[in-house]
């Protein structure tokens, strides 16, 4: 398997993309089960949010394994894809309690184009195997990535402990920094529900001067 990293910009200059991507895509080339999400979408991430453009960094885990449900940003959904939204129905359940907002896509290039930088923290997955790329080495790219981001202050949203774990990397002190536990529905309820990081994010960002992240569904662009 080989990764096109040409739309890359300013992430290229991380180390990782030339000492250890290689070994990476061939191991990847020797699974035998198909791996989401497709190629060309596993940067996604990196390629959407700029480092200068992160205002906001959500920490996933590793991309959905079901077909057709991964798109390369965490907890993004393809909209054609019409099954259970898992943790991603928490979150909208949320946003709609935080900030009586109401957003029907589950597709969320949006807000990666608005500097929220949805990272997960393992890049693909073999079909049905959840975590079962977990050690092939993509810990080393998001070690670099949170490196990159702590020279200036970000809204870091910590869900669940593994995101709050590596959160810990993150120096700076002028950070927001918002834990919670994960919104899988297995855990949402044990405080997921109720901490109101959209609104917190949002008053942060206005306080520094910043525009506020429109979490609702896309505006239409004018004519």
């Amino acid at each position: 398997m080989q990764f096109d990293v040409s739309r890359l910009g300013d992430w290229a200059d991380l180390s990782f993309f030339a000492d250890d991507l290689p070994a990476i895509e061939a191991t990847l080339a020797r699974e035998d089960d198909p791996i989401y999400p497709p190629a060309d979408r596993v940067f996604a991430a990196l390629e959407h949010t700029p480092p200068d453009a992160v205002k906001v960094l959500i920490l996933g885990q590793d991309p959905y394994h079901t077909p057709g449900k991964a798109d390369g940003l965490a907890f993004s959904i393809p909209s054609e894809f019409g099954g259970n939204l898992a943790s991603l129905g928490s979150i909208f359940k949320e946003l709609r309690s935080d900030l009586n907002v109401t957003r029907t896509s589950s597709e969320l290039r949006d807000w990666a184009d608005q500097g929220v930088l949805l990272l997960n923290t393992v890049l693909t997955v073999p079909e049905g195997r959840a975590n079962g790329h977990k050690s092939v080495g993509w810990s080393t790219l998001v070690h670099q990535v949170l490196g990159r981001l702590d020279a200036q202050p970000r809204a870091l949203l910590l869900w669940g402990k593994p995101a709050q774990a590596l959160g810990k990397r993150m120096k700076n002190p002028d950070h927001l920094r918002i834990e919670s536990p994960h919104p899988s529905p297995l855990s949402a309820h044990r405080g997921f529900f109720g901490s109101r990081p959209f609104s917190q994010v949002n008053a942060w960002l206005q306080r520094r001067g910043d525009k506020a992240i429109n979490w609702g569904d896309p505006k239409p662009e004018a004519p």
